[in-house]
């Protein structure tokens, strides 16, 4: 009499034990992720979408000091239109705006252009030009604050060596404070942007630039003609940050200027603010938040329609 083997026991097979295990997986793999995510996905619907549908509702009410929430209308950005505080802050963010995002992306192109020349110390040198970047807005104002005061900063140092004409006053220059918050503005985000290009550099591909210059293309021509065209990707990324830090601007005015000399270097975050928390006229500061909500569409949604346009044409 032969006995068998408990390995050579055969067990019948079953399909619905041996599915349950990929149905369980199966199920994991679709809602787990799903689960996990849900309570981010729900923040963001509550406390970003959700406070932007709450302001463009207060901006068509009569709000004041505390929520008012019977509709009136428009009439809170027809005040705002009649307002000429309103169009001076409106013009200064146009001026730094402009100004900071073609200063800075000059200054961090020219530096990317520089450091990819595969210098010494550039890893030295790129923690130096990124250093500012590691600072807040309010650190960056502060110590702007101080180097442009003609009492103790650079126009009193200039004067000390042996300039006494020379003059830096600036800050307190209404016509002049503006610049001021373009020079600490492109101070604190060219090293970012440098960044941003250097890594755009060093991912173009080397044979293309060995060609050119085979056929004999000088180094600027090839930058010109080659090299920078490939970066258009990265133009638009940093057009993007450039243009959302231009526009939410507040902590760097609020530290450098305050706003003045009395609303020279004004912009529309400021007047947000003022309007809403400290005049007590809450619709009027909502209307401005929504104001400055269609720039930021203004500026974004041209440049993700003209990227994507491209994008589908390269393909």
């Amino acid at each position: 009499m032969s006995v068998t083997s408990p390995s050579e026991i055969k067990i019948p097979y079953s399909p619905k034990k041996a599915s349950m295990p990929n149905r369980l997986q199966a199920f994991a793999d679709v809602w787990l992720p799903r689960l996990v995510l849900s309570p981010t996905v729900f923040a963001s619907l509550l406390f970003v979408y959700g406070f932007i549908a709450f302001t463009a509702y207060l901006s068509l009410t009569d709000s004041r000091l505390m929520p008012n929430y019977e509709l009136t209308g428009f009439g809170q950005y027809q005040a705002l239109f009649e307002l000429d505080r309103w169009w001076v802050s409106a013009a200064n963010l146009g001026i730094f705006g402009g100004l900071f995002i073609l200063f800075c992306l000059v200054v961090g192109l020219l530096m990317a252009v520089f450091l990819d020349q595969k210098i010494r110390m550039e890893g030295a040198l790129r923690a130096i030009y990124l250093y500012p970047m590691a600072l807040s807005f309010i650190v960056t104002g502060v110590a702007w604050k101080w180097i442009l005061n003609p009492g103790l900063g650079l126009e009193k140092m200039v004067r000390e060596w042996g300039f006494p004409d020379f003059s830096m006053d600036w800050l307190v220059n209404s016509d002049m404070a503006i610049y001021t918050v373009v020079i600490a503005g492109v101070w604190q985000s060219s090293g970012f942007v440098m960044a941003l290009f250097l890594a755009g550099l060093r991912g173009v591909d080397d044979s293309i630039i060995k060609a050119a210059m085979v056929d004999g293309a000088s180094l600027p021509t090839i930058y010109r003609r080659i090299v920078i065209p490939a970066l258009r990707p990265v133009f638009f990324s940093v057009l993007l940050v450039l243009s959302h830090i231009a526009i939410k601007s507040f902590d760097l005015v609020m530290a450098l200027t305050a706003g003045g000399p009395g609303t020279s270097s004004d912009v529309p975050a400021i007047f947000m603010y003022q309007f809403s928390f400290t005049r007590g006229q809450l619709g009027l500061g909502a209307a401005s938040a929504m104001m400055m909500l269609m720039t930021v569409l203004a500026v974004l949604v041209p440049l993700i329609y003209l990227e994507s346009k491209e994008a589908k044409h390269g393909h």
